[in-house]
């Protein structure tokens, strides 16, 4: 404020002595012709008549704190008593220069929430405190003991010190000194300019009386806005529009208001307290302020009447209603104070002159200045700075601070005086607690001086040698140390992106936290969009660990701030990243949603981020980032709640299911479809939407593709609604009608381990979704008794999937082509999941029964077409695969062996298809568990009393000898072959044929190839075979299927003669139809065969004039056939040839080579006879003269 002394008045120190036997003066009034300011008025200075009389000694001071009674003796006439006002009190300690007890005084009125205007303009003024050598005082201004402190040369006080002087740095340069006078110059002007907007302020608050008087009598007349006041509602308006997420509004009001900063309160005045908000100013509209309260002093035994009357007098100026008279008071205080204004403004523009004309002298000339007399014995000094940091401390509307120049500098004691001096009103308000406490206590530093009589001026020249700089950024940071932590932030904030480049790529994760700890904590909203894009921008391709701990960060950083700083600070550098060129940043960007998915506001959870990872999952090439896109999308449905979006999430769930990346859709099952069922869950429409969508979907492509099924949408689909399962049986258990009756004590059993299959991740587990491992099995148990004994009424959950999910499964197994293994062997995993889930009791109730009554496998419907109709569809291999052997005790096993033998023999008898039983045996045998069963299931056909069930059994040893190891091949399929190839019936033994083929092809053992081989043999050569035409057709089928991957010793000595004596026999042929059946499934071997390698001497004389034999069939039958076999024939004419000059050119190329192993011989012997010598080893290769 002021820097004028308002005091304007003498003291000396016989007033002291005189004060306590003056008598007791009351305050005139106007009407006297008293000189000076009303009495009126709090602010004025009292006169020297005005001055009240302090008794120290019995005064009682009012709990209110509003003045001290002071008793007069009993001398004085008519014994009156006074109160005294805490206004005349700080005027008399001020002119006595008690300048501490006036600070006690003050403190203790902030403390009582009372501050007294006397008291806060002097403390904040900082011309009071400083040495006014060189500026002369005002001519209306004399210089008392209430002027400014004059500085005693002996006294070392905080911004006394001159720390460039006495720092172990020594002296400065010329141009240090002129950068701190144009830090003081700033500084300067910073003070005019808030002088300036006080003033501004105290001459809006001038009102005329009269019109404030209209306004009152005249309540319908609304008095004008001050610019003050709209400036401060403005303020509360933004803040209320951004509080309320009225962003566009904000911007478009802060745009039509451009001459205001909505950042900083204290753009709006100074020293005006910040009022709660909108809200809370609507909500107290209605309450009025309680009135001030009257207080006086009372002794015990006095009447309220016996008190003076001028105790209650003097407190009449502050209640609210004004006179006219007391109205013009106030507004001539308020000129005085615009008076003092005008002469500080005065003040500091010749202070600014003078200091401008110093920086230019400096500038011209190298001037050395004097050194401050430092005395070393002083101990007591007074910190005037710290009072008025105090008297801001109680203010919790103060916000964080801009750079406000708290430093430790090392550069030079002005400029330190002029940082860690009393700061304006403006900074004061903006003065962050702990930090001016903390500057506060620090204790001064002082240094020995050593006992040299050295010129200030060689002394300041000798420190001039010592190597400094300050004039640069680097210089500038490193010579002024912060001492508080916002100076600290703002220090990191402007040196961390000059850091940030000289780290090594593979450290500066190492950085993270101190990027993120300044992010968090600087002031200024541009300084941490940069901290923020240097974080994401950290590292070039960041590696999985380094991306861990940015992540890391960036959640740290968001618990910190809250959702409206991550919406508005990290979601923009996310959005930044979603197409850079780096696969690892989108990755980074990927992870970054998921993370901060439960930091967000909801509304941008739902709607912002999930179209950036939506964006990301069409767009992005890179498998790793929509791998990672798919597991955040799947977090953001753990944390959705908008009903609307479930149709989008669904179409996401199909979209990343059909992803061509394995792993992609690994992430699906593993974190996406468990969250998005989930949330189906708490909505209700797991089983009523979710998964009849996904039933509808299967249906309709099965009627789509009839003839050309989609396998991998089928795929798709069934995998999805696998994942289901065990969401399914959480709410089948969680809406069971014993629910209620749960209880978790010590006793209640573990679950098995193999009571559940194994989920594909944790969100999969049936406990997870439950809530624990106890609550599942306290459930178990009560389910399974439930289902034993009490039945499934008034379950509805439970019924669903029996009624209505169950029938709709078996229906579409049965559109199924039973010849598409991937399909079956889909459906009977989804189907052997489903049953574990739901248990053993769940499955012999309520899933066998259904397919049992499908499938109908009695006695009396062999013959019946119709009921074998099923038989033949997939329902049987998956009801085999998926249903019976989810289980694998013996009971179980026993039922599977007999519904095996029952479908053998049905399809067997009624000379159906046998698709649906290979089937079985194929998805079967796959598992090595099931061999033994297999096999027991063939060796009943194999003595069957039927031919054409041991027929049945025949043809499926050649399915299962591929998977069975040789041991078994042995000892179980072997015997049964060989029994089977010396039955009655010939069709039994032809049965027996492709299946001791496929040992020939796939056992290695020697005496168990010559097993088969004579057993082949025996057909091949025993007469009574010579005219079974289905026994050579089926012979010659085999020998093309294995014939390319059998043995070649095999192939060559026994598969080729015998093709080679088939086809001279069926020249031979007189029935056209055997010869043509014949001829066709020999051109399919020899076509097969050609691709192998044979020997020269089995090509020449088995299969050339086996293929001539051929030829000569196939040139009366297919003319078409007789092209290709010319051809055959001419290119393994043209391999012997080749064959033939390739050996004589080997036999060529062996003479050459021993000729050269001569010619080398020799050369290296030569070679040997030289000595190491360089010169006789370069002769060697001299052309000879």
């Amino acid at each position: 404020m002021a820097s004028v002394n308002p005091f304007n008045v003498s003291d000396s120190e016989e007033e002291v002595e005189r004060l306590p036997n003056e008598t007791v003066h009351t305050r005139r009034s106007p009407s006297d012709g008293a000189p000076g300011p009303p009495p009126g008025n709090p602010f004025s200075p009292p006169t020297e008549a005005d001055r009240p009389t302090l008794l120290l000694s019995g005064n009682r001071t009012s709990p209110s704190g509003e003045g001290i009674s002071a008793a007069a003796p009993s001398a004085m006439a008519g014994n009156v008593e006074t109160r005294v006002s805490v206004d005349v009190i700080a005027a008399q300690l001020l002119r006595d220069q008690y300048i501490l007890t006036a600070l006690e005084f003050h403190t203790e009125l902030l403390e009582a929430g009372r501050e007294l205007p006397r008291l806060r303009d002097y403390f904040s003024n900082p011309g009071n405190f400083e040495r006014q050598s060189g500026t002369p005082p005002a001519k209306d201004q004399a210089p008392g003991p209430g002027g400014p402190l004059n500085r005693a040369g002996s006294i070392s006080t905080l911004d006394s010190l001159d720390f460039a002087r006495y720092s172990d740095d020594g002296n400065r340069e010329s141009d240090e000194r002129v950068a701190v006078l144009e830090f003081e110059l700033r500084k300067a002007k910073e003070t005019i300019q808030a002088l300036r907007a006080n003033l501004t302020q105290a001459e809006e608050s001038e009102v005329p009386s009269q019109e404030r008087k209209n306004f009152k009598s005249s309540p319908e007349i609304q008095e004008p806005i001050r610019p003050l006041e709209k400036r401060a509602l403005n303020f509360l308006v933004n803040e209320y529009l951004l509080k309320n997420e009225y962003k566009l509004s904000s911007i478009t009001f802060s745009d039509e208001n451009d001459d205001q900063d909505f950042e900083l309160w204290d753009d709006v005045g100074l020293n005006i307290p910040k009022p709660p908000g909108l809200l809370h100013l609507y909500r107290n509209c209605g309450t009025p302020l309680p009135p001030p309260r009257d207080t006086v002093d009372a002794s015990v035994g006095v009447d309220l009447g016996d008190l003076p009357g001028n105790c209650i007098a003097q407190d009449l100026p502050k209640k609210p209603g004004l006179s006219q008279k007391q109205q013009t008071e106030v507004v001539q205080e308020l000129e005085y104070q615009i008076s003092l204004l005008n002469n500080e403004k005065q003040r500091l523009a010749e202070q600014i002159r003078k200091l401008q004309s110093e920086i230019q002298t400096l500038k011209r000339s190298v001037s050395i200045l004097p050194p401050a007399t430092l005395d070393q014995d002083s101990q007591n000094t007074s910190n005037p700075p710290s009072s008025s940091t105090t008297t801001t401390s109680n203010n919790p509307l103060s916000v964080p601070p801009a750079d406000n120049g708290q430093y430790l500098d090392i550069r030079g004691g002005s400029e330190l005086e002029t940082e860690l001096g009393p700061p304006s009103a403006e900074k004061a308000s903006q003065s962050h607690p702990q930090s001016h406490s903390k500057l506060k206590n620090r204790p001064l530093v002082q240094f020995d001086q050593p006992n040299r009589k050295l010129s200030p001026a060689f002394q300041q020249a000798l420190l001039s040698f010592c190597r400094m700089c300050s004039d640069s950024r680097l210089g500038a940071e490193v010579s002024r140390i912060a001492d508080s932590e916002e100076s600290v932030m703002l220090m990191l904030g402007r040196c961390l992106p000059h850091i940030v480049p000289n780290v090594l790529l593979a450290k500066r994760e190492e950085l993270i936290p101190l990027i993120l700890c300044t992010a968090c904590l600087h002031p200024e909203p541009k300084e941490r969009d940069q901290l923020l894009h240097i974080l994401f921008n950290l590292i070039k391709r960041p590696d999985d660990e380094q991306r861990q701990m940015i992540l890391t960060g960036c959640v740290a950083f968001a618990r910190h701030v809250g959702p409206t700083r991550v919406e508005a600070e990290l979601l923009p550098q996310c959005w930044e990243q979603i197409n850079h060129k780096y696969p690892e940043r989108r990755l980074l960007v990927a992870e970054s949603c998921g993370a901060l998915a439960p930091y967000l506001p909801k509304e941008i959870r739902s709607s912002l981020v999930l179209s950036m990872l939506q964006q990301m999952l069409t767009e992005d090439k890179a498998d790793m980032v929509r791998e990672a896109v798919v597991k955040s999308l799947g977090i953001i449905m753990g944390y959705i709640d908008d009903p609307d979006k479930y149709s989008q999430g669904f179409e996401l769930m199909l979209l990343s299911l059909a992803d061509p990346s394995e792993r992609v859709v690994n992430a699906v099952h593993q974190v996406f479809i468990p969250a998005f069922a989930a949330w189906t869950t708490e909505l209700g429409t797991l089983h009523t939407a979710l998964i009849p969508s996904l039933l509808a979907r299967i249906e309709k492509l099965l009627m789509q593709g009839e003839h050309s099924l989609d396998e991998h949408k089928l795929h798709v689909f069934l995998s999805a609604l696998q994942s289901l399962i065990p969401p399914l049986f959480a709410v089948v258990l969680q809406n069971a009608p014993f629910t209620n009756r749960v209880k978790l004590h010590s006793d209640v059993p573990a679950i098995e381990v193999t009571r559940f299959p194994r989920p594909a991740s944790p969100l999969q587990d049936v406990a997870t979704l439950i809530g624990s491992r106890e609550m599942l099995s306290a459930l178990l148990l009560l389910y399974d008794h439930q289902l034993e004994h009490e039945g499934t009424t008034g379950w509805d959950s439970l019924l669903w999937v029996v009624n209505q999910l169950l029938p709709q499964l078996i229906e579409i197994v049965g559109r199924i082509n039973v010849t598409s293994s991937t399909c079956l062997h889909e459906f009977s995993r989804f189907f052997w999941r489903f049953c574990r889930t739901f248990g053993k009791i769940f499955t012999n109730t309520k899933v066998k029964p259904q397919f049992q009554e499908i499938l109908r496998l009695s006695e009396e419907n062999v013959d019946a077409s119709a009921g074998n109709g099923i038989l033949t569809k997939a329902t049987v291999p998956i009801y085999a695969t998926g249903v019976l052997t989810c289980y694998n005790q013996e009971e179980d096993r026993k039922l599977l062996v007999g519904f095996l033998e029952d479908v053998m023999t049905t399809l067997s008898l009624s000379h159906a298809p046998l698709d649906s039983l290979k089937a079985s045996f194929v998805e079967l045998g796959a598992n090595p568990v099931y061999h033994e069963l297999l096999l027991t299931v063939l060796w009943y056909g194999v003595v069957h009393t039927s031919a054409l069930v041991r027929c049945t059994a025949a043809r499926m040893f050649e399915l299962l000898v591929k998977g069975v190891n040789e041991t078994l091949v042995a000892q179980r399929v072997v015997p049964a072959l060989i029994t089977l190839s010396s039955d009655p019936e010939i069709s039994v033994r032809i049965s027996t044929i492709p299946a001791f083929g496929t040992i020939m092809e796939t056992v290695t053992q020697k005496e168990l190839l010559e097993r088969v081989k004579m057993q082949l043999a025996s057909f091949l050569e025993d007469p009574q075979y010579q005219d079974q035409h289905s026994l050579h057709m089926e012979i010659i089928r085999t020998f093309g299927r294995v014939g390319p991957n059998a043995e070649p010793r095999f192939r060559d000595e026994f598969v080729l003669p015998h093709l080679h004596k088939l086809a001279l026999a069926n020249n031979s042929q007189t029935v056209e139809s055997k010869r043509i059946d014949i001829a066709t499934q020999l051109f399919e071997a020899y076509s097969a065969l050609s691709c192998c390698f044979i020997s020269e001497e089995v090509m020449v004389n088995h299969f050339l004039p086996g293929l001539r034999c051929l030829r000569s069939d196939m040139e009366q039958l297919s003319p078409e056939h007789e092209v290709i076999l010319s051809s055959m024939i001419k290119e393994c004419e043209i391999k012997v040839e080749n064959r033939g000059m390739a050996d004589a050119q080997g036999s060529m190329s062996i003479a050459s080579s021993l000729v050269g192993e001569d010619a080398k011989t020799k050369f290296l012997s030569k070679m040997g006879q030289l000595t190491t010598s360089g010169a006789m080893l370069a002769n060697v290769f001299q052309r000879k003269k």
